[in-house]
């Protein structure tokens, strides 16, 4: 026996959810039935009532559409909370600059330590910012903390970083004879250098060599190379040889970067007697210091010493660098023996592997070109990679050798070659162009006139 209680709810739609203690039937829009078991029967008593009240429904276990709207809550909520955090991991973060931080620790009272003054120092010639220099400095004389000469040359360097060269000069010439060691003095000529100052350099250079010669002993070689470069800037070659006997006097002629540069410094002012001493006096000879001896004797017309200078690299077992063959290349070109000696080089770069480097291309497409060989010229030339194609110098290799063998038909196709590819060529080369187009052995005026 069962009883059927009638539950009524006026809110339309209602939809009841599966329950497995109770059996539902015929479920409909606002009407629901629920079928509840019928307790045993007991033992009935004359004089009592009996009264069987049906269990009590959770009406939240068949809201159905409020806990859809709640769970929709609950993630509106959650993909807020994402958003958030995809907004902070993709803000930049606020950097504080050295003067924030001054700003902060002088409203807290606090003293400023020599390193803390040197990091702040090291982020203002990272960042180069000119005004934070002067607002640090300002800071560090207003604190009267005393200055080391190793927070003095912090700060020399960070004038020179953010570009203020004369300011560190000022800097420089007032510091102690103590405090300036000789990092200063190397800051100060590199400044110099990078700058284009080669004048300043040479003088502050003379300079120390009067008052603080024992300075230069301490002083790196790389300093001195930067001293050499200005010698040849500014063409003053006897600075360059008391440099280089200064050098000798104090044994920093052994230097192997040092004997380099100095074999090129003598090549810059065809000093070649100089050169090959400087040579011979270095015994560890490298890739570098042959090709320098090499490049020399091709400045000077020396094209035989330089094809015999070639050979003895490869006897002493030294190994050729693409800047080599480069080198010899120029020396087989000008040799006039229609190629023989650029053939047996340019087998000798297939032998290596090297004839795919654009140094080695370029010199070929040179050597052809004076030897009059167009052909193969032309055929190294179409080899060049498209990466390399936009390497001028062998566009106007390639067109030199055209122009100068009198092949002028080929020499304008070429340029509208150029032109297609967006290449410039040299402007003596246009002016020897328009000669040619203007002579009567042009059969076709039309490009010259264009050109």
């Amino acid at each position: 026996m069962e009883i059927v209680s009638h539950w009524h709810y006026q809110k339309a739609g209602f939809h009841a959810a599966p329950c497995d203690k109770y059996k539902i039937s015929n479920v409909s829009s606002h009407c629901i039935q629920f079928r509840l078991p019928m307790p045993k029967p007991q033992a009935h008593h004359p004089g009592t009532i009996t009264i069987i009240q049906p269990p009590k429904i959770n009406s939240t276990a068949f809201n159905d559409d409020d806990d859809c709207k709640g769970s929709n809550k609950k993630k509106k909520k959650k993909e807020k909370k994402k958003e958030k955090k995809k907004s902070n991991s993709n803000a930049t973060p606020t950097t504080s600059t050295p003067t924030d931080i001054l700003r902060l620790m002088d409203g807290l009272g606090l003293p400023i330590p020599p390193d803390i003054y040197a990091s702040l120092i090291k982020e203002s010639s990272t960042t180069g910012d000119a005004t934070q220099a002067t607002q640090l400095l300002a800071h560090i004389n207003r604190s009267g903390l005393p200055l080391s000469s190793a927070l003095l040359n912090r700060i020399l360097l960070m004038y020179v970083s953010c570009g203020l060269i004369h300011t560190a000069r000022h800097m420089f010439d007032k510091m102690n004879v103590l405090n300036k060691n000789s990092i200063s003095w190397a800051i100060m000529l590199a400044a110099y250098m990078d700058n284009g100052f080669y004048e300043e350099a040479i003088f502050l250079f003379v300079q120390m060599m009067e008052l603080h010669s024992t300075i230069m002993l301490e002083l790196p070689a790389w300093i001195f190379i930067c001293v050499l470069k200005a010698c040849v800037h500014t063409m003053n070659l006897t600075l360059g040889k008391q440099v280089h006997g200064w050098l000798l006097k104090v044994g920093y002629a052994t230097n192997l970067f040092l004997s380099c540069y100095l074999i090129s410094f003598y090549g810059k002012f065809r000093c070649l007697d100089d050169a090959d001493f400087v040579f011979d006096q270095t015994s560890e000879r490298n890739t570098v210091i042959w090709t320098a001896k090499m490049v020399n004797k091709c400045q000077g017309e020396y094209m035989h010493e330089a094809l015999v200078a070639f050979t003895e690299m490869g006897r002493a077992g030294v190994k050729r660098n693409e800047f080599t063959y480069s080198s010899v290349l120029r020396a087989c070109g000008r040799m006039k023996d229609h190629g023989r000696c650029g053939r047996l080089i340019h087998a000798s770069t297939i032998k290596l592997g090297l004839e795919s480097d654009i140094y080695v291309q370029c010199g070929l497409v040179d050597m052809y070109g004076k030897c009059g060989l167009l052909v193969e010229a032309r055929r190294v030339f179409e080899t060049v990679s498209d990466t390399n194609k936009t390497n001028i110098v062998c566009w106007n290799a390639m067109l030199t050798g055209y122009i100068r063998h009198g092949l002028y038909i080929e020499a304008i196709k070429f340029l509208y070659q150029m032109k297609a590819a967006g290449i410039q060529p040299q402007e003596s080369l246009l002016n020897e162009l328009r000669i040619a187009c203007g002579s009567t052995t042009l059969e076709n005026k039309t490009d010259g006139m264009q050109i």
